[in-house]
C-alpha cells in the first residue's frame, strides 16, 4: 500500500477495522521486503525497490555478465525462494545498445512496467543510446498488448504483419 492511500484511509469514511487492516497489511510486506532482500543480496545485485499498480511492493534485482544481463522483479506478498515474478532478458549490443530478449512473468501485475522503468535509468546511467526488441511470430497473439506497452515506454514500434514480425526501437537521446 502507498502512504498516499493511507493517509485517505485515514481521512476518508473507512472504518477502523479497514484502515487497521491494511496497516497491517503495509506492515507485513515491509518486513517481508526486507527479509526477501537479505535473500536476494547473497546472489544478486539490489536495483532498487518499487510499488506495482495495485501498490504491492516489489523488489528490481539484476544479474549481469560481459554480454547479457536479467532484469528480475520480486513481489514481497510471499518469501523470496530463489525464483523471480517477472524478468526481463538483456543482450549488451556494440557500445550503445541493449537488446530485449524476452520478458518473462503473468501480465496485467505492473511488472513489465517496472522492469522497463528500471532498464531505462540503466541505460541512462550506463550511456547506452538505445535499447532495441524484437517482435515475433511467438508474440502475435498479443501482439495489441505488446504495442500499447512498448508505445506507453516512448518506443517506436514497426510491425510487419504480412511476416509477423516487428522490432522496436527506444532512443534515449529523445527523451
Amino acid at each position: 500500500m502507498s502512504f498516499s492511500k493511507l493517509l485517505e484511509l485515514e481521512t476518508g469514511g473507512v472504518s477502523q477495522e479497514e484502515r487497521q487492516e491494511e496497516l497491517e497489511n503495509m506492515e507485513f510486506q515491509v518486513f517481508r521486503m526486507r527479509e526477501n532482500m537479505k535473500e536476494i543480496s547473497k546472489k544478486y545485485e539490489i536495483v532498487g525497490i518499487d510499488q506495482t499498480k495495485k501498490d504491492n511492493w516489489v523488489i528490481v534485482f539484476k544479474h549481469a555478465g560481459d554480454d547479457t544481463a536479467q532484469l528480475m522483479v520480486n513481489d514481497c506478498e510471499a518469501a523470496f525462494r530463489g525464483d523471480w515474478d517477472s524478468c526481463m532478458q538483456l543482450e549488451f549490443k556494440g557500445e550503445n545498445t541493449i537488446h530485449i530478449s524476452d520478458i518473462k512473468g503473468p501480465e496485467d501485475k505492473g511488472y513489465g512496467s517496472i522492469l522497463m522503468n528500471h532498464l531505462k535509468d540503466l541505460a541512462k546511467e550506463k550511456n547506452y543510446q538505445y535499447i532495441t526488441g524484437d517482435l515475433a511470430k511467438r508474440d502475435w497473439d498479443h501482439l495489441d498488448r505488446l504495442e500499447h506497452f512498448y508505445r506507453k515506454h516512448s518506443f517506436y514500434v514497426d510491425i510487419d504483419p504480412n511476416n509477423q514480425v516487428g522490432e522496436i526501437i527506444w532512443n534515449g537521446d529523445l527523451i
